[in-house]
């Protein structure tokens, strides 16, 4: 099936619009610019189906290329029959086409290929063919000390290997009994023998099954990431009952080579051969091929919810442009302070020490005042790390006793931002300053603006994700990507004030144009209008027609270049502005006027109702930010440790990371708690990201503390059953882990956390 065909009918779209989309990328066009202004040309694919429609053009792309390389070594090695050739053409994943191509795949020297130098692959024919001959007897023909056959015992070796050989690279019954496997096997994994100690940390899995197709993401990843560091032994069984599943697969076998009646000699040596070949060679396969299909599936669903908090923490609410100051909390190092202008510009920085060892608690607040006063400080940003509620209640001291002071303390983030302080970004645009100051910088920043700050750094260090490190790391990275150029497109940039970091993000700008671009601000003052751009060095048409459209003017010679209108749909405007008689100032904003136009009227060959409907809506809100209104919490007073915690304590909470199992939130503790997918509502629950997103504010109820394994169970229920609120105290045991289902009696489950998971998985 063609390409183009294969992927209209996957994204459910027609194959006029995936030719489309594919001729626009195969011509260098991003897919931000294409779902925005490319609408009448692909019939409206959005940004969601241009990603799907993008890496499945590269799957296929690759896997009839790898197709041509199988065909054309077949072809040389004289062996390539119509059949053959038909049901390569047809092979739709890589996986069958590497099934097909197994029989003709240049290996190493095997045993049946030495077996075949001695002669004997007519022996081999020859049981296969005639299921009456004794093997025993007809063996005696083919002995040749000299060529490794000096008895018959060798002879049928040599024969059985022969076959198996060809079993194993049987396509059609390989996929067969992969898929059997696939849908009947389970994974068991055990604590390897004498590490018990070592493997504490995964002591779910001491003796743990599952079925191979039902386990999800996060527990695969961390079945992996325990066989490769040595603690976990996994195995794979066909079945619930091992030996049923590997008869079963056995006479699979059988099937395939035709035994009938084990009373005939050949038949029952072929049996046996069949055996061994599930045994040695089929079985060893499927396992190595289910295993990596169990990572694969584990890795790209750890990379669809890692990219999906991502997105979430880079379209968080921005403060906005107001004077912040960033405290970058510490002990011992001290609290570092960064006050920033409200476009980012950094105005001062201090170091304040005002808990142990030097308690210097009132000089601090002092400092801190007098730096709020000075610089006009609107906000105060505070990093969630170690010392953060001490440094919040710094703050809010501040607050009291200079009520003349007038400013927000907020909680933030710090992830990733130690990171940024040692890269070479921020060294290149804070060369004089102090590592640990840059961190506060950054604080700062972040808060005033989110995605600003944290294009700067590498997403895999944000801390959203899950196992992200035991993921293919290029796959994950091109995720990411996607992620932050996707949302840095659907905001727009300030292109006078946005960082290399911040441009190269835009479409159609590589780092260094977007360097360029910078230093021509520097050099020639902030830029007046779009047209300006088109002089900044190696920015060519391609790359002004992909980025022209995102990149805003605030206050410039045209309105229009403040607004996401391409320039290129300027004559729209001016069209509409002739028509109803209004200058262009006068049409922006005026929500009720703009409503009232007719936008089929200004339609024409080049700019169909799509874009002309997307050139209203913007003359109605120019430059919308697509991203919610800010809002801040306040975390409960003398709530600071998981110490201070008890269950039915009712507090505010920031969701910090969303997975598949449930959500973390962050309660002012330095140790954020779980709402396990059972408790994100009264109703029932089938995906977390349908309840919360990374950033939400929630209001949760802490069901169990576990202070020595710094675990905290959270209900977002509005009312908690009488046996979430069970006593626990004659119940000594905490099982705190979610178990899983085995296939072998075991104890009850003990405890209220472990009662709330078992619920839930019976649910």
């Amino acid at each position: 099936m063609d390409i183009i065909q294969r992927i209209a009918q996957e994204l459910y779209v027609n194959i006029k619009q995936v030719s489309a989309a594919v001729a626009l990328l195969d011509e260098g066009a991003t897919v931000p610019f294409i779902s925005r202004y490319r609408k009448e040309i692909t019939g409206g694919l959005d940004d969601t189906q241009l990603r799907m429609l993008e890496d499945r053009l590269g799957y296929l792309r690759e896997l009839n290329d790898r197709r041509d390389t199988i065909l054309d070594s077949i072809r040389s090695q004289e062996k390539l029959t119509p059949e053959l050739e038909q049901a390569i053409n047809a092979a739709d994943t890589k996986t069958l086409l590497e099934d097909l191509y197994l029989p003709y795949k240049p290996k190493r020297r095997t045993k049946a290929q030495i077996a075949r130098e001695a002669g004997l692959e007519p022996l081999a024919d020859a049981l296969l063919a005639d299921r009456t001959l004794i093997p025993n007897m007809i063996a005696t023909t083919y002995l040749d000390a000299e060529k490794g056959v000096p008895d018959v015992a060798a002879a049928l070796e040599g024969a059985r290997q022969i076959i198996m050989e060809r079993i194993s690279e049987a396509a059609e019954l390989l996929a067969t009994l992969r898929e059997h496997v696939w849908q009947k096997g389970v994974i068991h994994a055990g604590v390897v023998e004498g590490k018990e100690r070592e493997a504490e940390k995964f002591k779910d899995y001491f003796d743990y099954f599952e079925a191979i197709n039902k386990i999800p993401s996060h527990r695969a990843l961390a079945l992996f990431r325990g066989r490769n560091e040595g603690f976990l032994s996994m195995t794979l069984k066909p079945g619930t009952d091992d030996q049923l599943e590997h008869d079963v697969c056995i006479q699979q076998v059988n099937r395939y080579l035709n035994i009938r009646d084990t009373t005939k000699p050949a038949d029952a040596w072929l049996a046996e051969t069949a055996k061994l070949a599930w045994k040695i060679k089929l079985f060893t396969r499927i396992d190595l091929d289910l295993k990596l299909t169990l990572r694969e599936a584990a890795e790209l669903e750890a990379i669809r919810v890692f990219a999906s908090n991502l997105r979430d923490l880079l379209l968080a609410a921005p403060a906005g442009a107001k004077t912040t100051m960033g405290l970058d909390p510490g002990i011992r190092t001290g609290v570092k302070v960064a006050i920033v202008d409200p476009t980012g510009k950094l105005l001062a920085t201090d170091t304040v020490y005002p808990h142990q060892p030097r308690n210097q608690w009132h000089e601090s607040m002092s400092t801190l005042a007098k730096l709020i006063k000075i610089h006009g400080v609107d906000l105060v940003s505070i990093g969630n790390g170690t010392a953060s509620r001490e440094t919040d209640q710094l703050v809010a001291d501040v607050m009291k006793a200079y009520p003349d002071l007038k400013f927000t303390k907020i909680t933030v983030s710090e992830a990733g931002a130690s990171v940024y302080s040692a890269s070479e970004l921020a060294a290149k645009e804070f060369p004089q300053l102090d590592v640990s100051l840059r961190g506060a910088v950054s604080i700062a920043r972040r808060l005033q603006d989110p995605l600003a700050e944290l294009v700067k750094i590498d997403p895999k260090s944000i801390g959203v994700g899950q196992y992200q490190h035991d993921v293919n790391q290029a796959h994950l990275a091109r995720g990411l990507d996607a992620v932050v150029e996707d949302c840095v497109n659907a905001v727009g940039v300030d292109v006078n004030t946005a960082s290399v970091a911040l441009l190269k993000q835009v479409s159609g700008l590589s780092a260094s144009i977007s360097e360029n671009i910078v230093a021509f601000r520097d050099s020639n003052g902030s830029f007046s209008n779009r047209k300006q751009l088109k002089k900044v060095p190696r920015l060519g048409d391609k790359a002004y027609e992909q980025a022209a459209g995102f990149l805003r003017i605030m206050n410039g010679d045209n309105p229009l270049d403040a607004s996401a209108v391409h320039p290129e749909a300027y004559p729209v405007v001016e069209a509409i502005i002739s028509d109803t008689g209004k200058s262009i100032r006068d049409l922006i904003g005026q929500s009720q006027f703009v409503r009232g136009l007719n936008a089929a009227k200004y339609t024409n060959e080049r700019f169909g109702l799509p874009t002309v409907t997307d050139i209203l809506q913007e003359l109605e809100k120019p430059g919308r930010d697509p991203r919610p209104d800010f809002k801040s919490i306040t975390f409960k007073a003398g709530i600071e440790k998981i110490t201070d915690l008890e269950a039915g304590m009712r507090l505010d909470g920031i969701v910090t990371n969303v997975a598949n199992f449930g959500a973390f939130v962050d309660i002012g503790v330095h140790q954020d708690g779980l709402v396990h997918i059972s408790h994100l509502s009264d109703t029932f629950v089938k995906v977390a990201r349908d309840v919360v997103k990374t950033g939400d504010m929630v209001k949760v109820t802490v069901l169990e503390v576990d202070v020595e394994r710094k675990r905290i169970l959270l209900t977002m229920k509005s009312q908690i059953d009488a046996a979430d609120k069970k006593d626990r105290k004659d119940q000594p045991e905490r099982n705190t882990q979610k178990q899983v289902h085995k296939p072998k009696q075991q104890a009850p489950l003990q405890g209220t956390m472990a009662d709330v998971l078992a619920r839930a998985l019976k649910k």
